[in-house]
């Protein structure tokens, strides 16, 4: 058989750098915000399945 090296880590060397690099001209945005906004979204949304029952 045949030695099947696909170079599977070799290949994603490179995304791993990409995404491991900080940007300083990227949006920062904390993670705590992001929580806060979905916790909202969803209270709005079952507010808004109530108030439609009614």
């Amino acid at each position: 058989m045949a030695n099947d090296d696909s170079g599977g880590l070799m290949s994603s060397a490179g995304l791993v750098r990409y995404f491991d690099a900080e940007d300083s001209n990227a949006i920062q945005i904390d993670p705590r915000t992001i929580v806060a906004l979905g916790v909202a979204t969803g209270l709005i949304v079952i507010v808004a399945r109530v108030l439609m029952v009614l």
